[in-house]
């Protein structure tokens, strides 16, 4: 009978943790969809109530603002409307110096377009998204317009009140229908991510191996750093919580590293690493206990990103040869209404730079058009087939928006990327018009330009490839080995805060399939140990800078400045012998220059082939 009752409690906890679903599909996400299509119509009703010119773009609006959380629209809408206003200056600064040459136009658009995806790719979540928007907005403008110039300023007002109709249908659908908050699964995830770590620092402790834990860890917890920001917008406490999750992450990372030191640490060292793992991890507990609470934490560190200049430079440099050659073969096929192709070049160009694979993008846009293309069609000529009434056309546009949201929501990719470029396209096939007009030329037309917008793109991309994954990675991997190397360091960040910047790179390197080439990656894991370390103990050393042992200090600062490890070794135990306990500053400052003088021995002897950049 205890036995039976067990089983009964197994299965009902199995149950609690399993989400409720219809039709196999987890309630949220229904939820999700349906405040997607709620929104569209609200938004397309007041753009129609208010004659707007551009209600398409309302609808568009909302489906780019089709995020899961409510803090995540809305960070995600502040940004769409400062890229907007930037765009529109553009648009009006290239129309204005180059309106008499049409040729003209097209190159400057080409070059601002390089500059913002060269902008993207120095940023990331949604800032990367604002910089490419602030570059294909001028294509929906400016190229629009490029035979009525004196229209640019005032078509630009008219997107950017179809865009704040679309935000506030967003919010107004969301608040109303309790979206969630992402502060909650936030807090899950870092607390989860915490316990794993600790897990992980008792496999190590074990002699077992853990490499590839390592990294699955410092991946997830700095692939939370886009999404930390959203959180203060949230509530009147979301700058708290935000600056709580961003040190939870930050300390989490420096506790990932203790954790390789400590592994690393032998004889009197091993007591201090023991010592700094514990003082990491109680650094954590308290950021995610200030995170729990809604309060400011007791230090509050940035997650800096680690940017590679030299690899946004080249690709903004692509974009910009992309949209020319395409720009190119419209002029010199002369296609009447190709700006509306050209236009989705760039817009595809644009939101490619944002992902880790820009052809790859352009091929899943060059697949979701066709089938967007299919279903708008059946959705305006077979189901409403001539319906000018609203109701109708909400309605109608139910199965579509609702469909493709469900797939937004989807945890392969690949489905995800569909379910978005389907939930775009098909708005800006069908473009919603009051009344809503019914031209299958005109249908086809714009149907055959998108498809052949991202064909051609995709040539272009052909011909002038974006930079490879093998040369991203062997340029980070030289960018960390000259960092390494440079005499000096930085004190314009904190050790933790330069810790997390190497994590980053690490991230980007391991995105760019670098767990597959194991010689470079292990040089990328010494570079981060190495650096590491450096920066602790220059911060550290700074307590002895007005003291007596000060000149010792600063041969020690010499030391680390040269990289010389016989110095290093040398002068540990000359604080050693200073030290009035065993765990006072001075005795740990002996330990971290003597594992910091390994660590710099053993990184000598890990060093990838070199391969230009």
């Amino acid at each position: 009978m205890h036995l039976q009752f067990g089983k009964g409690l197994n299965v009902l906890a199995t149950t609690a943790r399993q989400p409720i679903t219809v039709a196999k599909i987890p309630v949220a996400s229904w939820s999700f969809a349906i405040r997607i299509w709620l929104a569209t119509v609200l938004a397309l009703f007041i753009s129609f109530w208010l004659q707007l010119e551009s209600p398409t773009t309302a609808a568009l609006t909302v489906g780019v603002l089709a995020e899961p959380t409510r803090g995540q629209a809305l960070d995600k809408a502040g940004f769409r409307l400062l890229a907007t206003v930037v765009g529109v200056a553009a648009s009006i600064a290239i129309t204005g110096f180059f309106s008499q040459t049409r040729d003209l136009v097209l190159a400057a658009f080409a070059v601002w377009l390089g500059i913002c995806v060269f902008a993207a790719k120095l940023l990331d979540g949604y800032q990367a998204y604002a910089a490419v928007l602030s570059g294909y907005t001028v294509a929906l403008i400016a190229t629009q317009q490029i035979d009525n110039p004196q229209r640019v300023f005032e078509f630009g007002m008219a997107r950017g009140a179809a865009i704040t109709v679309g935000i506030l249908s967003m919010a107004v659908v969301n608040s109303l229908m309790f979206a969630p908050d992402r502060q909650p699964r936030l807090l899950v995830q870092l607390t989860a991510i915490h316990r794993r770590v600790r897990e992980y620092a008792g496999a190590r402790s074990r002699g077992e191996p853990g490499k590839l834990t390592f990294l699955t860890l410092l991946r997830e917890t700095v692939g939370l750093r886009s999404e930390i920001s959203s959180l203060a917008s949230e509530s009147s406490s979301g700058s708290a919580r935000s600056a709580a999750a961003r040190s939870a992450a930050v300390a989490l990372v420096a506790e990932l590293q203790a954790v390789r030191t400590k592994s690393d640490s032998t004889g009197e060292a091993s007591s201090w690493a023991a010592r700094e793992l514990q003082r990491r991890d109680e650094v954590v507990r308290e950021d995610l206990s200030a995170l729990r609470s809604a309060r400011w934490p007791l230090r509050s560190w940035r997650a800096p990103l680690y940017r590679s200049w030299r690899t946004a430079a080249q690709s903004g440099v692509r974009a910009a040869v992309w949209l020319a050659v395409a720009s190119t073969f419209y002029i010199w096929a002369g296609w009447p209404a190709a700006s509306t192709s050209l236009s989705f070049v760039a817009l595809i160009a644009a939101l490619g730079a944002t992902t880790p694979n820009p052809r790859g993008f352009t091929v899943l846009a060059l697949v979701a058009a066709p089938i967007t293309t299919v279903l708008t069609g059946v959705l305006e000529f077979v189901i409403l087939d001539g319906a000018d009434a609203f109701p109708l056309l909400a309605i109608g546009l139910g199965p579509v928006v609702v469909g493709s949201a469900l797939l937004i929501t989807s945890k392969n990719p690949l489905w995800s990327g569909l379910g978005r470029a389907n939930l775009s396209f098909s708005m800006l096939m069908l473009a919603p018009s009051n009344p809503q007009t019914y031209n299958p030329q005109a249908f086809l037309f714009t149907s055959v330009f998108i498809i052949a917008g991202a064909a051609l793109l995709l040539a272009a991309q052909t011909l002038i490839p974006p930079v490879s994954d093998d040369k991203r990675r062997m340029r980070l991997v030289a960018e960390a080995r000259s960092e390494l190397q440079e005499p000096g360091s930085s004190n314009r960040e904190a050790p933790e805060e330069a810790i997390f910047r190497h994590a980053s790179q690490i991230e980007q390197f391991l995105a760019a399939g670098g767990a597959q080439d194991s010689r470079a990656l292990a040089e990328m894991l010494s570079c981060f140990d190495q650096s590491a370390m450096l920066r602790l103990c220059s911060a550290e050393l700074m307590q002895f800078a007005d003291g007596p042992l000060a000149s010792l200090a600063d041969e020690a600062r010499t030391a680390i400045v040269k990289r010389d490890v016989a110095s290093l070794r040398a002068i540990a135990p000359r604080f050693r012998d200073q030290a009035p306990r065993k765990d006072s500053a001075e005795a740990d400052i002996a330990a971290r220059l003597l594992l910091t003088s390994n660590i710099l021995e053993q990184g000598s002897s890990v060093v990838c082939p070199r391969k230009a950049a």
